[in-house]
C-alpha cells in the first residue's frame, strides 16, 4: 500500500523534516495552551452542565441558547435575515456592499449596504424576492465583485451568474454563463478570482477537478487546467494562481482509496477519511507550465494573501498552513485548537489579517481566533485569544477599521414559523421548524490584546462549555471506582454492558408528545399522538419523559453525521447550496471528520459493534415489494417460517464503502427505504439478536416515520412505533436486560412544528437504570447522547462538541427496576390508504375497522398518474433510497393528495397541481428548502 498517511506528514512537519526542501525552517504553533490533555483513562471533559433548563431560543443571561450544546452572544453588532443560512459570502471593492449567497429558505443571493447596516436586495424563487433568478443552486464559496465593482458572479451548480451591479448596490437581471458538464460531471463552480489585469475570470469547476478561464465579457472558456480533487478557493500572487484542492492529490497506484462525486480520492482504509491536502499552483502567465503542488493540511479551504505569505484553512485538520509564496514551501503550521480538551473539529474556515493581526474564523467554535504576526511575514505568529460571534462563522472581512464577520447560521432556525401538513387524520401544524434558518452579519472594532486575552476569550470558553480537563485518575483510598450507570470519568466501571441506538426519521417533541400532560408539550401540534404512536407514549411514562432534547441538524444529511460523527463537517455545511457532490455523505470520503465514527470510537475502547442499516447507502436492494415485506414480517410474528425473511426476493444484501462499517454490518438489515416497512427491519434484527446475542453497541435504522411511502403518513408513524416497541420488548425480556440500555433518537426534526424550537425531539432512554416515570427538562441534545453512549463504553470522545458535552447523568437512577417492557398494539390500520391491498390483506387494529384501498377519482387519475411518475424519481424506494430527496413544496402536496384520495387540493392552491405547476418546484430538493 502505497498511500501517503496525513498523520504522518503532519508529524513531519511538526518535526521540521521538510528544513532540507526549504530555505527556512517548519514551525508548529500550538494556539492557547503549551500542551492538550487529551485521550487518556480517566478523563472527564463534560463542562455544558451549566445551560441546565435552557430552552433553545430563549435569550439568557449569557447568550441566546442554540441547538448545538452553545449559546451565541457575539461582539459587536448583529444583523440578522431571516432568508435563509449564508454558504459564501464577498465585499465589494469599495467596501460598501457585502454579498452573500444563500439557502433553505427559497433565496439564493442577498445584497448587504455597510453603511446603513441593511439588506437592499434578495435574488431567488421565494415571493416577493427583488428578482427571480431560474439558477437558485449555490456552490461551495461565495459571489465574486469585478475589480470595478460594476458586476457580480455567482457560482452556481453548472456555471455561473453575472449581475450587473447598479450605483445603489442592488442588482440588475442575471445572465447565465454556462460551464459544460463533463463525463456526467457538473461544474459545482466553487471559488472565483480575477486576473491582477482584470482581463480574465478564473473559476473553480470543483466537480470536475479543474479550473477554467474565462473571458468575462463574452461568458467563453479559454483554457481548462485539470488540479487536485474539489478544489474550493483561488488566490492570485502576482499572476501565479493558487488552488485549494479540499479533497487533497488524484490517487496514484496502489493507494487506498474512497470516492467522492466519481473520483477516487486516497484515504484511510480504516476510518474512511481523505489522507492528503494540497494547493495547486498555475503560472496563468505560460499556460504551457506544468501544475505545481503544495502539501498542506487536510480539506484545504479559504486562503489570504499578503506580503509574500498564503494563510491556508485546513478545515479538516485544524490548522492553518503559511505559504512562503517565493519559495512555495510550508514555512509554519499553526494550531487552531484553543481547547485542551480535544485537538478536533474547530472547522477554521476563513482567514484574514487585520492590523497586524491574523483572523482565523473558527466555524464550530463560533468564534474569530486572534494572532498577533511577527515582524516579518514570515515570523512566527503569537496567538493572542478569542472573540466571539453568531453561529458558524463562514466569513471575516476587515473594512475600513472595523471587522465584519458573515455567520452562517446566525441565531439558529428562529426564522417565520412553518406549516406542516401530515395528510388524512390530521390537521396542518404551525409552529417553529429546523428550516426556519437564519444567518447574521455582526461587526466591530477588534478590541485590544488584552481585552481579549481577559474577557472575550473566557466568554468563549463559556459559550461552547469548554471548563478544565480534569485528569485526575485517582479514586478515594486508590480504589478502582463502583460501577454506576454512567460514570463520570472515562474509563471507569458501568453497570451497563449493552448500548442499543435506535435511530428514527425527522419528528419534532410537540408532533410525538405535545399531548403529553407531563411534559411542556402543545397539544394542537401533536400531530401523531398516542393514537398513533402509543408505545412512544407508554415507554415516555415508564422509563421517562425527556422534554428538553434537541436535534441539531436541519434534515438528514446533516442529522444522520451529527449521531455517527457528533458533528457536521464543513464540507457538508458548505455543499447545502446544491447538494449535487452529495447529500448523505455516507459513502463520500470528504463527508467525513478526521477522528472517524461512533463505531470507531467504540472499537478503540475495546469493545464491539453491530450495525443494522444506519449510515448505509441502498445499492444491495432486492426486488420486493412493501406489500411483500409487510406480509412476510406478520406471518413471521404469527408464527410463520423465518426463512421466507431472506427469500430471493427479499433478502438484501447490504453494506458499506466504509471499511470498519463494512466489517460490522449485518447484510440483511435495510437502510432507509420507504418500500420496507420497519417491522420487517425489526424482525431482520431480532434474528440476528436471538442467534448471535448483542453486540456491546448495536445501531439500528428505523426509518417509517419519514413518511412518504405507499401507506397513509400516520400509518407509517405507527408502524414504526409498533417495530420500537417490539425491539424494546424483545431485550427486555432477554437474558441481557438487566445490562442493557437503549437510546431511541430522530437523526433530525425538520418535518414537524414545535412550539419551542423547531430542533427539539422526541428521544427515549430505556433501561433499567434509566428514570422511571420521571419528566427530565434538563437541556440535552444528540451530542449529550453521543457523550453518554461514548461514557457508558470508555470511548474517547470523538471532537471538540462531544468532549464539551455533558453526559446524561439525570437520566439514569442509581438501582435498577428490571420490569421489562411488553409493546402496545397499533390503532391506526398499518396498510391505511394503501393503493393495492397486500396479498396477506388488510390491517386491522384490535377493535378498529380494516383499512380500505381508495380508489382514484376518474377526473384525477391522469394527475395522479403524473404525481407517480414524479414520485418514481423521488428516491423514496429502491436500490437508490435516499431521505429526504424530493422537493419538499411537491412532497408536501404529494402527500396530501394521496392521503386524500385525490379529491381536494392543498390548503391554499386553487387546485390538484401537476408536478411541474407547484409553486417552488423549481427549488433543488434535497432539503434545500
Amino acid at each position: 500500500m502505497h498511500v501517503t498517511r496525513q498523520r504522518r506528514r503532519v508529524s513531519e512537519v511538526r518535526l521540521g523534516l521538510f528544513g532540507r526542501r526549504t530555505t527556512r525552517r517548519v514551525r508548529i504553533l500550538a494556539a492557547g495552551t503549551a500542551a492538550f490533555a487529551l485521550a487518556g483513562g480517566g478523563i472527564a471533559y463534560a463542562t455544558t452542565g451549566g445551560f441546565g433548563d435552557h430552552q433553545v431560543g430563549s435569550q439568557y443571561a449569557d447568550g441566546l441558547q442554540i441547538s448545538s450544546d452553545q449559546v451565541v452572544k457575539p461582539l459587536g453588532e448583529r444583523l440578522m435575515t431571516p432568508y435563509g443560512k449564508f454558504m459564501g459570502s464577498t465585499v465589494s471593492p469599495d467596501g460598501r456592499f457585502l454579498a452573500a449567497t444563500s439557502t433553505d429558505r427559497s433565496v439564493s443571493l442577498q445584497v448587504f449596504d455597510l453603511s446603513s447596516y441593511k439588506l437592499i436586495w434578495r435574488g431567488g424563487t421565494a415571493s416577493g424576492v427583488d428578482a427571480r433568478l431560474s439558477d437558485n443552486t449555490v456552490g461551495q464559496e461565495g459571489p465574486l465583485y469585478s475589480p470595478d465593482g460594476n458586476f457580480l458572479w455567482m457560482p452556481n451548480s453548472t456555471g455561473l451568474t453575472r449581475f450587473p451591479v447598479n450605483d445603489d448596490g442592488t442588482l440588475g437581471a442575471g445572465t447565465k454563463v454556462s460551464i459544460p458538464t463533463v463525463d456526467g460531471k457538473r461544474a459545482l463552480t466553487a471559488g472565483l478570482a480575477y486576473s491582477p489585469d482584470g482581463s480574465t475570470l478564473y473559476a473553480a469547476a470543483n466537480g470536475q477537478n479543474t479550473v477554467v478561464a474565462i473571458d468575462p465579457a463574452a461568458g467563453t472558456i479559454a483554457k481548462t487546467w485539470d488540479v487536485g480533487i474539489a478544489p474550493r478557493q483561488l488566490r492570485f500572487v502576482g499572476t501565479k494562481l493558487y488552488v485549494s484542492d479540499e479533497g487533497g492529490r488524484r490517487a496514484l497506484p496502489g493507494d487506498q482509496t474512497q470516492g467522492s462525486y466519481g473520483t477516487e480520492v486516497p484515504a484511510d482504509p480504516k476510518l474512511g477519511t481523505s489522507t492528503t491536502g494540497v494547493l495547486s499552483t498555475i503560472d496563468t502567465a505560460d499556460t504551457s507550465a506544468p501544475v505545481g503542488r503544495i502539501e498542506v493540511g487536510l480539506h484545504p479551504t479559504s486562503m489570504y494573501a499578503k506580503d509574500g505569505v498564503l494563510y491556508v484553512t485546513n478545515t479538516n485538520d485544524d490548522t492553518v498552513s503559511v505559504v512562503d509564496t517565493t519559495s512555495d514551501r510550508v514555512v509554519q503550521t499553526i494550531a487552531t485548537q484553543p481547547w485542551q480538551g480535544s485537538k478536533v473539529g474547530y472547522e477554521p474556515d476563513a482567514v484574514t489579517v487585520h492590523d497586524g493581526r491574523l483572523l482565523v474564523s473558527l466555524g464550530r467554535a463560533n468564534a474569530i481566533a486572534v494572532y498577533k504576526l511577527g515582524e516579518n511575514a514570515l515570523d512566527p505568529v503569537s496567538y493572542v485569544g478569542l472573540v466571539p460571534t453568531d453561529y458558524y462563522p463562514e466569513d471575516v472581512f476587515g473594512v475600513g477599521d472595523q471587522l465584519v464577520v458573515t455567520n452562517r447560521r446566525g441565531i439558529d432556525a428562529r426564522g417565520p414559523l412553518l406549516t406542516f401538513d401530515k395528510g388524512y387524520g390530521t390537521e396542518p401544524a404551525t409552529g417553529h421548524g429546523t428550516h426556519g434558518t437564519t444567518a447574521s452579519l455582526t461587526r466591530f472594532t477588534l478590541p485590544s490584546d488584552s481585552e481579549i486575552k481577559s474577557t472575550w476569550t473566557r466568554t468563549v470558553f463559556d459559550q461552547n462549555g469548554w471548563g478544565p480537563a480534569d485528569t485526575d485518575t485517582k479514586h478515594a483510598n486508590g480504589q478502582r471506582a463502583s460501577a454506576v450507570p454512567v460514570p463520570r470519568r472515562i474509563g471507569d466501571p458501568s453497570t451497563i454492558k449493552h448500548v442499543f441506538m435506535v435511530i428514527k426519521e425527522n419528528r419534532t417533541y410537540d408532533q410525538i408528545h405535545g399531548d403529553m400532560p407531563e411534559g411542556n408539550g402543545d397539544a394542537s401540534l401533536a400531530q401523531f399522538g398516542e393514537q398513533v404512536t402509543p408505545n412512544i407514549h407508554a415507554l415516555a411514562r415508564q422509563f421517562g419523559l425527556y422534554d428538553n432534547t434537541y436535534d441539531i441538524g436541519t434534515n438528514s444529511a446533516e442529522g444522520h453525521n451529527w449521531i455517527m460523527q457528533g458533528d457536521d463537517p464543513e464540507y457538508t455545511e458548505s455543499s447545502a447550496g446544491e447538494y449535487v457532490r452529495s447529500y448523505d455523505t455516507e459513502e463520500d470520503v470528504l463527508g467525513h471528520q478526521r477522528s472517524g465514527f461512533l463505531w470507531n470510537a467504540v472499537q478503540d475502547a475495546g469493545k464491539s459493534a453491530r450495525n443494522y442499516g444506519e449510515f448505509l447507502y441502498n445499492e444491495g436492494r432486492a426486488s420486493g415489494s412493501w406489500q411483500q415485506y409487510y406480509c412476510a414480517s406478520q406471518d413471521v410474528e404469527n408464527g410463520g417460517d423465518p426463512a421466507q425473511l431472506t427469500s430471493p426476493e427479499l433478502k438484501g444484501d447490504y453494506g458499506s464503502v466504509i471499511p470498519s462499517l463494512n466489517a460490522i454490518t449485518n447484510p440483511t438489515s435495510p437502510p432507509f427505504d420507504l418500500s420496507i416497512p420497519d417491522l420487517y427491519r425489526y424482525q431482520i434484527w431480532k434474528q440476528d439478536f436471538e442467534k448471535n446475542g448483542p453486540a456491546d453497541f448495536n445501531m439500528l435504522w428505523l426509518s417509517d416515520d419519514h413518511t412518504g411511502g405507499p401507506v397513509s403518513p400516520r400509518a407509517e408513524v405507527a408502524g414504526g412505533d409498533l417495530a420500537l416497541g417490539k425491539v424494546v420488548q424483545t431485550i427486555s425480556h432477554s437474558k441481557y436486560w438487566k445490562d442493557s440500555a437503549i437510546f431511541v433518537l430522530e437523526d433530525d426534526s425538520q418535518n414537524g412544528a414545535d412550539h419551542v424550537d423547531g430542533h427539539r425531539a422526541p428521544i427515549q432512554v430505556i433501561s433499567p437504570w434509566a428514570t422511571h416515570g420521571k419528566t427530565v427538562s434538563t437541556y440535552y441534545s444528540q451530542i449529550s447522547m453521543v457523550r453518554t453512549m461514548e461514557q457508558i463504553l470508555g470511548a474517547e470522545p470523538l471532537n471538540q462538541k462531544v468532549a464539551a458535552a455533558t453526559p446524561m447523568f439525570d437520566a439514569f437512577q442509581s438501582k435498577p427496576d428490571d420490569t421489562p417492557y411488553t409493546a402496545k398494539p397499533n390503532r391506526i390500520p398499518l396498510t391505511e390508504n394503501i393503493a393495492t391491498p397486500p396479498s396477506c390483506g388488510l390491517d386491522t387494529p384490535k377493535g378498529g375497522q380494516a383499512a380500505e384501498a381508495t380508489p382514484t377519482p376518474q377526473r384525477h387519475v391522469s394527475q395522479a398518474a403524473a404525481w407517480q411518475k414524479w414520485a418514481s424519481k423521488q428516491h423514496l424506494t429502491g436500490r437508490h433510497a435516499r431521505p429526504d430527496f424530493a422537493n419538499p413544496e411537491q412532497m408536501n402536496r404529494y402527500t396530501w393528495y394521496e392521503t386524500h384520495h385525490w379529491m381536494l387540493p392543498y390548503p391554499g392552491d386553487p387546485k390538484i397541481y401537476l408536478p411541474g405547476e407547484v409553486p417552488g418546484a423549481a427549488l433543488p430538493g434535497s432539503e434545500t428548502e
